[in-house]
């Protein structure tokens, strides 16, 4: 009858030590502590709506959570330098936000970043390969943080470098341009639609929106973008993403004269990808 007795207890209380972690577990699979929860949330509302400046109603509705939540959130946000109140009942994200975003992305790209920029070179029998990266001011743009492209001196582009930095750093125009914004929230994909196209575009270059963000899905199930003398004449290209688990970081570029390489073959499009998913490892790991 001891045993049976003792067994009843163990029971028992194995039954109690084992919910508590499990419990534990969801709470953290949930988002952690509720006040934590709700404070991310309204981050993330931010961010999902796109623009500047929205009210609590509108980021209660983003978020899930009732206004008024919303509201002391944002009062308390505001003396940490979380959100910045922009005048009467109207809110942004605080400059601490940037900071803390900026830092996150601040490491320079790791000594392999380069030497698969020189292989992407080498296994496509040359050409000019760039990295792209997300800029961290004046909006939603890009820009060259890299390049392989042997003793050329770029002057075959056939543009000045101010034409190539006005054009290459709109995510509207060229392959690696439309790669990034593929993978950028809609808010900010509209933001890049409302912008005009650079006028030193190629005549390849997307003017029409719909087609535009059809070809922005299109990269999405395809994983990579080519370019028909999208950023200057004479020139096609291919870009493939560069991530950090889920989310874009940037973009790597393969360009060849379109004499050269009139439509890219699948060498070329599995050697961009393949140099990609290598900088996403990279980024991944030790960005």
């Amino acid at each position: 009858m001891r045993r049976k007795g003792l067994d009843r207890v163990e029971s028992h209380q194995s039954t109690n030590n084992d919910a508590a972690p499990a419990a534990n577990v969801r709470a953290v699979a949930d988002g952690g502590t509720g006040h934590a929860q709700r404070v991310f949330r309204v981050q993330r509302a931010f961010a999902e709506l796109g623009g500047g400046v929205h009210g609590p109603g509108a980021l209660a509705r983003a978020s899930g959570l009732d206004d008024s939540a919303v509201h002391r959130i944002l009062q308390s946000g505001v003396y940490q330098g979380v959100f910045e109140r922009v005048g009467r009942g109207r809110y942004r994200l605080g400059m601490s936000t940037a900071y803390l975003g900026i830092q996150a992305l601040a490491d320079p790209p790791p000594d392999g970043a380069h030497s698969t920029l020189e292989e992407l070179r080498a296994a496509t029998g040359g050409g000019l390969v760039l990295l792209y990266m997300l800029a961290p001011f004046g909006g939603a743009q890009r820009q060259c943080v890299d390049m392989a492209v042997g003793d050329s001196d770029l002057l075959e582009l056939g543009m000045t470098p101010r034409e190539v930095l006005c054009v290459t750093r709109s995510l509207r125009t060229g392959a690696s341009g439309r790669t990034i914004l593929a993978y950028l929230p809609e808010p900010i994909q509209r933001r890049v639609l409302d912008e005009p196209v650079p006028p030193e575009a190629g005549p390849g270059a997307y003017r029409d929106n719909a087609q535009l963000i059809a070809s922005l899905a299109d990269i999405r199930d395809r994983g990579y973008a080519l370019g028909h003398q999208e950023c200057m004449p004479a020139w096609n290209s291919c870009a493939a993403p560069i991530m950090r688990t889920d989310a874009i970081l940037g973009a790597v570029l393969l360009l060849k004269p379109a004499t050269v390489m009139p439509h890219a073959p699948d060498t070329v499009i599995d050697a961009t990808t393949t140099a990609a998913t290598t900088l996403s490892h990279l980024a991944t790991h030790t960005w």
